[in-house]
């Protein structure tokens, strides 16, 4: 049988975010930045790789570390972190990954034979005078590189744009040619930061950072993080340096309210796997923006070209939802917030042990009045629903379908050191269900996992 697929999508010990998805020989490969579990800063890991086959999205394969921080001749003691990436087949038919330092605002370069690498140190984006770009008075610093390859032609976008901030214009686009490194056509702005976006399609949803490009029939895709920072948006245009009216946002770890989860930054991309299309995004987890899991949802594209903004689901790009039987972990929880909306001791996704170890993750930092909440279920004669606790905690969980019902029954628990499963006697109705448990009591409980029978 395959394996379900679930968000995050890949193992609950594993911090990959901002994510570019590709399909290669008939694998999908997820290049991004790698977080530590704990971390205090973003992406202190090195780039790391993991695949699925395209028709079994749920098994995952770990390809080992593809790229050092060592690797770059800038970064010789590793002081630097690598910020987020992106790989494109250049016309020699080999695999260029693009990345920006975390202290420098040129582009480097690494190239390698396969997809999952090893890659080796290759170059740094430059211009036809060999002086590198983010370098030349004048030229804004390099941040977060997208990537598109058209026969000899790539097409490289960068920027970073903080809220505020009038010395950044917006989201660059640059020519390369057929080395992969030399400029041919020179930084033009095709999405304005947020000093700039005022009368624009943009405004309100000006370009922040996470730049990437993606090409569907004739149109291109810019997909970014917004001012907002949580949401993924989408401009399109039938050329690649120009013409980018926004579209909407794609997605969002959060509602402007946190009512949903815990908000933070965001970065992904769209990719079309089999004839149908997902979004990659990521959300926070361990009470931090500095260890970030990788989601997917998906989205369609609609016959006009546009994209409807799609939920924050459990079900990691699943078609169907998940059977409404067995036990399901706590970690593929896509609500965490608490009912009174206080954004004070809220709950958070974490794991036992240090970074690496392979933990199952689970629930933490549940209080009086948190809610944890799961999407979808294809509930069919349910009784009885158990959950796994562990914590100082005395009071019950209530279980609903919707935030705007009564519950359908509650869960008594009770201190305990260890997992202890405790169950009531509760009817799911049939049909598909959301299920959500809210800890009503004193003390600080976790959450492991949840059964349905």
């Amino acid at each position: 049988m395959k394996k379900q697929c679930v968000n995050p999508y890949l193992p609950s010990w594993e911090y990959i975010p901002d994510a570019e998805p590709y399909v290669f020989n008939g694998r999908v490969y997820v290049y991004g930045s790698h977080d530590r579990f704990n971390g205090q800063v973003f992406c202190l890991n090195d780039y790391a790789c993991w695949s699925a086959p395209v028709d079994d999205l749920g098994a995952w394969r770990y390809e080992g570390i593809i790229y050092k921080k060592t690797d770059d001749p800038l970064n010789p003691d590793g002081r630097m972190c690598l910020y987020a990436p992106d790989v494109t087949v250049g016309p020699d038919g080999r695999y260029y990954l693009y990345y920006v330092l975390d202290k420098v605002s040129v582009v480097s370069v690494a190239v390698c034979d396969s997809p999952a690498g090893k890659y080796e140190f290759y170059g740094y984006v430059h211009y036809a005078d060999g002086t590198r770009l983010g370098e030349r008075e004048g030229d804004e610093p390099q941040f977060d590189p997208g990537v598109l390859t058209e026969g000899t032609t790539t097409y490289l976008y960068t920027g970073f744009c903080s809220a505020g901030d009038k010395t950044r214009t917006g989201a660059m686009a640059t020519v390369l040619g057929p080395d992969m490194l030399t400029i041919t056509e020179e930084p033009v702005f095709i999405a304005p930061g947020s000093c700039y976006g005022k009368g624009t399609s943009f405004e309100g949803h000006e370009y922040f950072e996470a730049a990437s490009i993606r090409k569907y029939k004739d149109t291109y895709y810019f997909i970014y993080s917004s001012v907002a920072m949580n949401e993924l948006c989408y401009a399109t245009s039938k050329y690649p340096t120009k013409g980018f009216r926004y579209g909407g946002i794609i997605v969002s770890n959060c509602d402007s309210d946190k009512r949903t989860y815990p908000g933070g930054n965001n970065h992904g991309s769209i990719v079309e796997i089999m004839g149908d299309w997902y979004v990659f995004y990521h959300r926070q987890t361990n009470g931090t923006w500095f260890s970030r899991q990788g989601c997917m949802e998906r989205i369609a594209i609609n016959a006009d070209g546009t994209i409807r903004q799609v939920e924050m689901t459990s079900l990691g790009g699943s078609k169907c939802p998940f059977t409404g039987h067995g036990e399901y972990p706590a970690y593929i929880a896509c609500n965490l917030f608490r009912c009174d909306g206080s954004q004070e001791q809220l709950p958070k996704i974490t794991q036992d042990g240090r970074d690496g170890d392979k933990e199952q993750g689970y629930v933490a930092s549940i209080t009086d009045s948190v809610t944890v909440g799961f999407k979808y279920f294809d509930c069919v004669g349910v009784q009885t629903v158990k959950i796994k606790v562990r914590g100082y905690c005395d009071g019950f969980f209530e279980v609903r379908t919707s935030l705007n019902t009564k519950p359908l029954g509650s869960i008594p628990v009770e201190f305990t050191n260890v997992w202890t499963e405790f169950s009531a006697d509760i009817a799911i109705p049939n049909g598909v269900n959301a299920l959500y448990f809210t800890y009503v009591g004193n003390g600080v409980a976790s959450l492991a996992s949840f059964s349905l029978a």
